[in-house]
């Protein structure tokens, strides 16, 4: 799953709970028990499917930050001195930015 799908797959469930959740809200005063009742169980599946799909997408997230950073480690180890040279460059724009932020 590319970092663009999962974004976009975060926006549309975030989306649909907030959607669900407006409805209720919007409709609570004029519902009889029953319909309350048929709208808070609504609620309650889209919260539960939301949860759901967003620990999915947060074990993707995490197995995509792992495999990038052992792909920058073993490239560190295969080029230290380059390492070395952009972690110095890093260190240098850091500093020019905090210093002119004074």
């Amino acid at each position: 799953m590319s970092k663009d799908t999962t974004s976009e797959h975060l926006r549309t469930e975030l989306k649909s709970l907030t959607d669900t959740l407006e409805e209720v809200l919007n409709s609570s005063g004029e519902k009889s028990k029953e319909e309350l009742s048929k709208l808070r169980s609504k609620a309650e599946r889209a919260l539960h499917e939301s949860r759901y799909r967003l620990g999915e997408t947060s074990d993707v997230i995490a197995k995509q930050t792992r495999e990038a950073a052992t792909k920058a480690d073993e490239y560190v180890r295969e080029n230290p001195w380059t390492g070395v040279g952009i972690g110095a460059a890093i260190g240098v724009v850091l500093g020019v930015l905090l210093t002119s932020r004074r």
